[in-house]
């Protein structure tokens, strides 16, 4: 098997090739065009049909977790809801959030790094971040009115408003 295989160049086999190609031959061009034909035909048969179309669009089911037949004071209620538990946990948010830069102050006095410069640059930061969001919301064109008013203030006008 070694001796068969040492035979087999990539070099030769092009060289060989080229050989025949060039050599003028009546039927070279009939030739190609069956040799392709015939690949063609075999690649066709071996593409599965299912994709030989485009594949049906999925069937989209809903699900609702609320009553259909829920008043328009049920659903402002709902949300007031759940506002108050969000603003609760950002509250939450924000005091573990002071907690623990109250250990990083510590931490940065107790290894003589200057806190109040770092505080002033990310204060400054926060600032910006503020302005840049005022900035967003007022190209929106957001009712500052609406937004200054507490959740409390806001349900009680919306349940009142939709009663009446």
């Amino acid at each position: 098997m070694k001796q068969f295989l040492r035979r087999i160049s990539p070099k030769r086999a092009v060289k060989d090739f080229l050989e025949v190609w060039q050599t003028p031959q009546q039927h070279r061009w009939p030739v190609i065009g069956v040799s392709l034909a015939a690949t063609f035909a075999l690649f066709i048969l071996f593409i599965p049909e299912s994709q030989r179309i485009e594949p049906r669009p999925p069937e989209v089911i809903y699900i609702s977790t609320w009553s259909e037949d829920r008043s328009e004071q049920q659903i402002i209620a709902s949300n007031c809801r759940n506002q108050e538990l969000k603003d609760a946990l950002q509250a939450r948010l924000d005091e573990r959030a002071e907690i623990r830069r109250d250990m990083y102050r510590a931490l940065g006095r107790a290894t003589f790094i200057d806190v109040d410069e770092i505080e002033a640059e990310a204060e400054a930061e926060r600032a910006r971040v503020a302005q840049e969001e005022q900035a967003a919301r007022d190209a929106a064109g957001f009712d500052d009115a609406a937004m200054a008013m507490s959740v409390e203030e806001y349900c009680a006008q919306a349940l009142d408003g939709s009663a009446g």
